[in-house]
């Protein structure tokens, strides 16, 4: 992952991070971990801490990708809520989903602890309130089902301990958690270099080969480096490999969030959800990572799938106006962000190697829950590498296939979304030519057969590539809040330029052929690097419409 234009919006992002080294050449080890994020660092720890010999891929820096986007709530309150997972898998799947989850809790705070990492961590309770219009059996259901997947102190409240506004009835999960995101991956990051594992930035991985070598899998990167190991684990978010049918399983989701200045006690801490949907998430964090007279109140919700709608600045707008009406002390807005995360069609995460015997394995469907998903895949992964049973391995199995009528149904509803979004390729642009696109955006336009994806640089240059997603061949769309090129289909996104910045794409919108641009523009169009491959539709997971980030 690389670093975005608008990560300084982030309330992360004053935390010192430890420097990473360009990979520069070839080198060998035990298991090469893609993706220094949450899940591959808390995997590649625990590997180092028993001795493997790991070295940690990352095209940009530690936690750039996706976990320093999160909003780091630490909880087994899941997003798709426990009702709902009551209808998706068996009692004993939901017991040990549940456990997981409350060990990851447990298993964070113990890293802290041992290795001393100076990164906020506290305890603190989650309430989940009822939003106007839900049912009233909601926050009933929620408990009932909390209790029969062995979470007993799940409890009912009057309200959430909220001082502005009354929320009503709520349920309470005791003993959730929260951080600095940045700061733990940090300290992660120490640890694994104490304990002999090498990380290495500038180093985007374009293929991963379990062929060549027997015994051994082959990890290739855009700059020619190899790593060659006897595991290889994609941590990456949204991982490449395998290329369609984990993403068949599962959609990204883009989802928002606002920091508004505070005054320290203004707002109890605590984890705070409503059952809106969107549904909006709250908690609170330090100014700039410093105790002082005023807190950052953290303020997200407004989920959509990624490249179906270009209206940010909109819903950053509609979150500040929810929680202006709610907290009456909130101040200025210090931080706006988005962040993406992937939803599977039964609210767990895929865990575990990409088939029976490989040599490689996956951590990806986050479904909002990233901090503890990513926490549970470093501790499934080290045993699957060190060859130790670990009961949670098939409750998270990326092969799994989930035939619950509920499973199916989102799985079905997908389908037509999906289609849609390849449909694209008949219809119109964006615009009709290259000059209605402003400086500094981008628009999608049509050339004859061909859809390209057009930006004109601040200083009015026109660039131009296909629209199509080099992962499965979706038409991109234009983000304009984050100046990027997201696919509406499986979440891949490129910058202006049309580089990859996130899976499962691994290669840049090939540029597009030279075109006559319409008389008096005097614009052209660079030549292709590659050709375009054929658009494959597959289908993906339909889920409710808004997620924690974290």
């Amino acid at each position: 992952m690389t670093e975005r234009a608008y990560d300084k919006n982030t309330v992360w992002t004053h935390a010192v991070l430890p420097p990473m080294a360009p990979l520069a050449a070839d080198h060998t080890a035990d298991v090469c971990v893609v993706g220094a994020g949450i899940a591959g660092l808390t995997t590649a720890y625990l590997l180092a801490k028993a001795g493997k010999r790991v070295v940690v891929l990352d095209n940009g820096a530690v936690g750039g990708g996706e976990s320093g986007f999160t909003t780091a709530h630490i909880t087994h309150a899941l997003d798709r809520r426990w009702a709902s997972l009551t209808k998706l898998h068996s009692a004993g799947d939901l017991r040990r989903a549940a456990r997981a989850h409350t060990v990851a809790i447990d298993t964070i705070e113990r890293i802290v602890k041992e290795e001393e990492i100076d990164c906020d961590f506290r305890r603190v309770h989650g309430y989940l309130y009822a939003a106007p219009g839900s049912p009233p059996s909601t926050l009933r259901d929620e408990i009932e089902a909390a209790h029969r997947a062995g979470l007993g102190s799940v409890h009912y409240v009057d309200r959430a301990p909220l001082l502005d506004f009354d929320t009503g009835p709520a349920v309470c999960f005791p003993d959730q958690a929260q951080f600095h995101i940045r700061r733990y991956l940090a300290g992660l990051s120490r640890a694994i270099e104490r304990d002999g594992g090498k990380l290495y930035t500038l180093a985007h991985v374009t293929d991963v080969d379990e062929g060549a070598m027997p015994q051994q899998v082959v990890v290739e990167t855009a700059r020619g480096h190899k790593i060659v190991a006897s595991e290889a684990v994609l941590a990456t978010s949204s991982p490449f490999i395998p290329r369609i049918s984990v993403h068949m399983k599962q959609a990204g989701y883009r989802t928002y969030v606002i920091g508004l200045r505070m005054p320290r006690g203004a707002v109890p801490p605590g984890l705070y959800w409503d059952t809106a949907d969107p549904f909006h998430y709250v908690r609170l964090a330090n100014v700039d990572g410093a105790d002082g007279p005023d807190e950052v109140l953290i303020v997200g919700g407004e989920d959509h799938k990624t490249g179906q709608a270009g209206d940010a600045d909109q819903r950053h707008a509609r979150l500040e106006a929810w929680a202006r009406e709610r907290f009456t002390q909130a101040g200025e807005v210090l931080h706006r962000w988005s962040g993406e995360v992937m939803e599977t069609v039964d609210g767990l995460a895929y865990i575990g190697r990409v088939k029976g015997g490989s040599r490689i394995l996956i951590a990806t469907g986050d479904c909002g829950n990233g901090m503890t998903h990513g926490t549970i895949a470093g501790l499934v992964i080290s045993d699957l590498v060190q060859g130790r049973d670990n009961p949670l391995a098939s409750v998270f199995d990326p092969t799994r296939v989930n035939l619950s009528l509920a499973a199916v149904s989102e799985y079905v509803k997908e389908n037509v979304n999906v289609a849609c979004q390849y449909a694209s390729w008949l219809g119109k642009g964006d615009v009709d030519d290259t000059s209605r696109i402003a400086p500094g955006a981008g628009a999608v336009v049509r050339r004859g057969l061909k859809k390209l994806a057009v930006y004109r640089d601040p200083q009015g240059q026109i660039h131009a590539m296909s629209a199509m997603c080099s992962h499965l061949g979706g038409i991109v769309s234009w983000n304009p809040s984050e100046k990027s090129w997201d696919c509406r289909c499986h979440g891949a996104r490129y910058d202006a330029m049309g580089r990859v910045i996130r899976g499962p794409a691994t290669a840049d919108l090939a540029p597009a052929a030279p075109i006559e641009a319409p008389a008096g523009a005097g614009e052209s169009v660079t030549p292709p690097r590659t050709p375009e491959v054929v658009p494959v539709p597959v289908t993906a997971v339909s889920v409710p419409q808004s997620r924690p980030a974290g």
